[in-house]
């Protein structure tokens, strides 16, 4: 398994969850991460990513709210997220497109309650 994600549960609206994707070393080191979610009936949908020098972007719907990282030791990244909505339900899906390849971990799923 090349990207595992994981971390998703059920949380109630204003609760925090934390999303890891562990990756193999020769995928993880040079690329960068990018999650999305992809809520029912709903298009897959870009939340944020992290290059190789740890430069971040986020979907404006997530700004201030998630948080991505990485850790190089641990070839893993990570999805803070905080303030979860109801909105925010979808499973989601880390992702990483080095020159050799279109990687995908199988989703986690993220459910909040109101």
């Amino acid at each position: 398994v090349q990207l595992q994600a994981s971390g998703g549960g059920l949380v109630q609206a204003g609760g925090s969850l934390r999303l890891s994707c562990a990756a193999s070393a020769s995928l993880f080191r040079g690329s960068a991460i990018t999650w999305y979610r992809q809520a029912p009936g709903k298009q897959r949908e870009f939340i944020a990513t992290i290059g190789a020098s740890a430069n971040t972007n986020y979907a404006d719907s997530v700004k201030d709210r998630f948080t991505i990282s990485r850790d190089y030791a641990k070839n893993t990244a990570y999805l803070q997220m905080n303030s979860l909505n109801p909105d925010d339900t979808a499973d989601y899906y880390c992702n990483m497109r080095p020159p050799w390849g279109n990687f995908w971990g199988q989703g986690t799923q993220v459910t909040v309650s109101s």
